[in-house]
């Protein structure tokens, strides 16, 4: 006779299991899929399954394994047929005319950035909580996997970031251990043509990132455009989705900003400050004719060194809510 058990100790059991993995499922997800929005639905559809199935779970893998599975098979459901999400800089050559007409792209499905908590970065409060590191989900890596077909994807984030053994990828892709070593191969290859070098991307420390970011907060601020333009490297880019149009160098940058921003002085942008992807960030808020100010944008920095190597921002200011920014920037004195 099968002892069964009581529903709400099934729950609580299955809850205090799974639940530690549940931002690193959603970066996983985010990963595959390049919006956050996306990753979120499909991160409740695998535990809708897992819970589903959890009379089932005998035990054989890991909870850990078992929940990848489910989610990874979720997620290439969900990218059948799909195109994938690129930035504009996966699209064509920066513009040599940033004064010029800005194209508007509406009908691409453009990559999101992701908000820190939600995929788990640096939330080390919980020793219990799996913690994601920075680098697994910087928006150039998440771009870049996006140029990989879905299953090639799939094994090169299951083997190089989750650190999953090839047996049990396999397992979870129910394909051999020589398929997966082989499908790694290859998406190792083509990731290298689009991902910068390790030395391009060295950061400042702490000390040197706060005062960058307190500059550029203030150029900002105060419309300073020859301020800002002295903050990027020379060779920084600047995108900004839906837009197709980029630039490239800090003097393009600033030729755009001036021509383009539809700030005149002072005042007329307020920066808060957030964290996407491991990166700073900001919330930026436009101040509209009734003097108030409004979401605008959400700009995801990239630093070197002592300067800003790229700026990618977005103009989908449903984000805001996504990153707990409130519809208007907090007073200040």
């Amino acid at each position: 006779m099968v002892e069964q058990v009581e529903p709400t100790v099934r729950a609580q059991d299955f809850e205090s299991a799974t639940d530690p993995f549940r931002r690193e499922i959603t970066a996983h997800c985010y990963r595959m899929l390049g919006s956050v929005h996306e990753a979120e639905d499909l991160v409740q559809e695998t535990y809708i399954r897992a819970w589903r199935a959890y009379d089932r779970f005998e035990g054989r893998s890991s909870v850990r394994t078992w929940l990848h599975r489910i989610a990874t098979r979720t997620c290439l459901t969900a990218l059948e047929n799909r195109e994938r999400r690129p930035l504009p800089t996966g699209l064509g050559g920066p513009t040599s005319t940033p004064e010029g007409q800005l194209e508007s792209r509406t009908d691409v499905p453009w990559l999101e950035p992701a908000p820190d908590d939600k995929v788990g970065v640096a939330d080390d409060t919980d020793p219990g909580t799996v913690v994601t590191s920075r680098e697994s989900v910087r928006l150039a890596l998440v771009a870049a996997l996006q140029y990989l077909p879905p299953r090639q994807r799939a094994v090169l984030v299951l083997r190089d970031v989750l650190s999953f053994r090839a047996a049990e990828v396999a397992e979870i892709l129910e394909l051999s251990t020589a398929a997966v070593n082989s499908l790694l191969q290859r998406a190792r290859a083509q990731l290298a043509e689009v991902t910068p070098a390790a030395e391009d991307t060295a950061e400042p420390d702490t000390a040197q990132q706060r005062a960058l970011l307190d500059r550029y907060v203030t150029a900002f601020e105060n419309y300073d455009i020859p301020a800002l333009v002295d903050l990027f490297r020379a060779d920084a880019v600047w995108e900004m989705p839906p837009f197709v149009t980029w630039v490239r160098g800090a003097d393009a940058i600033g030729r755009l900003i001036d021509a383009q921003c539809p700030a005149e002085r002072p005042g007329d942008l307020l920066l808060v400050p957030t964290a996407a992807n491991g990166q700073p960030a900001f919330g930026v808020y436009e101040r509209t004719g009734d003097g108030k100010h409004e979401p605008f944008q959400i700009q995801v920095l990239q630093l070197h060194g002592a300067r800003v190597g790229h700026v990618a921002t977005f103009f989908d200011t449903s984000l805001f809510s996504t990153f707990g920014l409130p519809p208007t920037p907090p007073h200040r004195a």
